[in-house]
């Protein structure tokens, strides 16, 4: 299940960070949305797939953020934010709960 939570708040966190920042227009505030869901995403990634996959999930995360930027020029905003949190999504759904707990080791 925290597969899943982790998955939710990453997607969450670009998406909704970028319809934070579109609504309000305020860049701060999406920062925050985008900030604290990739946060809490990191802390369950840690614990569910080890530090290693957590910073390489985190490392999509943030790339895909700014993969977005020169992306959108492109393809349009929202098609290129929909973009790269489907793959970061993808990604936490793959890589995001495999660290097998001592109690399924034993």
């Amino acid at each position: 299940m925290s597969r899943l939570a982790s998955t939710a708040l990453a997607v969450t966190g670009l998406a909704g960070g970028y319809a934070t920042g579109r609504a309000t227009k305020k860049r701060p505030l999406a920062a925050v949305v985008l900030g604290a869901a990739g946060a809490g995403a990191f802390f369950i990634w840690k614990k569910d797939a080890g530090t290693g996959k957590a910073i390489a999930l985190i490392t999509a995360y943030v790339g895909g953020f700014g993969a977005s930027h020169p992306l959108a020029k492109k393809l349009g905003a929202w098609p290129a934010v929909n973009s790269v949190t489907a793959g970061v999504g993808l990604l936490s759904l793959l890589l995001g709960g495999s660290k097998k707990s001592k109690d399924e080791l034993s």
